[in-house]
């Protein structure tokens, strides 16, 4: 029976990963210093380094900013042609530590793009990074997470567009929860609500499941600064021609980001697909 090892196992997808490969029949072993691990038949290290010494695999679901002291902690102590799996949302740093790993170590640089209430692995993005053997990283996380689609991509590629799909997401919706969660008379404004609220309340209450680390890490992503300075600047630019009444200078903003959007994708098809979203969870 192969064995894995999950650091960070008592975190949310730290439990995922430890729910995953118990169920495709490996033998795991889960540490955390930080939260109580979960689950039947884990087998629980009581050190980091006690944790790796025998696994064929390590996954890290670490914070961050951690990880690249831990990949320098353990990567020396793995045995020979075992493979170090790494999920972090931003890989800058974190790949200049994977390549500095002794030959004898494997690494695989992943970023799964979805969180621990995904039921199945079929049919999840998963982005792949590649450090040294593109070919052999790809084939080996294919084999460990079959049935996902895998995008490959260089770490300086992913965190530019990690900055736009998670980072702008989280910013917004993070300041949207933090003035929503003042309104004094909430029950009001949601049986005033329609669609548009209902959807975009539920997003940012979602997001805010997440631990208040992993939403700082994914917004302090040093790329995400180009993108929230455009939408920082659009704000200011749309309500000063609002109080200045400059109707036709708003009216041309939305029209050519209408157009620019229609390029690529049906609007109509979009609404759609928002009503039997709501329909669905209305239920």
């Amino acid at each position: 029976m192969k064995t894995i090892t999950v650091i960070g196992a008592g975190g949310q997808m730290g439990q995922w990963f430890v729910k995953y490969f118990s169920e495709i029949g490996f033998d795991v072993t889960g540490f955390d210093t930080e939260n109580k691990i979960l689950g039947k038949g884990i087998i629980q290290s009581d050190s980091l380094v006690g944790g790796i010494l025998k696994a064929d695999y390590v996954v890290l679901c670490t914070p961050t900013r951690r990880t690249p002291e831990i990949i320098r902690l353990i990567a020396k102590e793995m045995k020979r042609g075992t493979y170090l799996i790494e999920i972090s949302s931003e890989k800058s740093k974190v790949v200049s530590s994977l390549l500095k790993m002794p030959a004898k170590i494997n690494p695989i640089c992943i970023h799964p793009m979805f969180g621990p209430g995904a039921r199945s692995i079929k049919g999840q993005n998963i982005i792949s990074i590649p450090i040294k053997d593109a070919k052999k990283e790809l084939a080996v996380a294919k084999e460990l997470f079959e049935g996902a689609n895998f995008i490959t991509i260089d770490a300086i590629e992913h965190d530019k567009r990690i900055a736009v799909i998670l980072g702008l997401t989280h910013l917004m919706n993070l300041v949207f929860a933090n003035i929503v969660s003042k309104d004094e008379k909430i029950s009001l404004t949601e049986k005033m609500s329609g669609t548009t609220f209902r959807v975009q309340k539920t997003l940012a209450e979602s997001i805010m499941t997440e631990s208040p680390e992993l939403i700082e890490t994914i917004i302090a992503n040093p790329e995400i600064r180009r993108v929230a300075e455009e939408f920082w600047k659009d704000i200011g630019k749309l309500l000063t021609a609002v109080q200045e009444s400059k109707t036709e200078e708003v009216i041309e903003y939305i029209k050519a980001c209408q157009t620019r959007l229609s390029a690529n994708t049906n609007l109509d098809a979009s609404y759609k697909r928002l009503t039997k979203m709501v329909n669905a969870v209305e239920k």
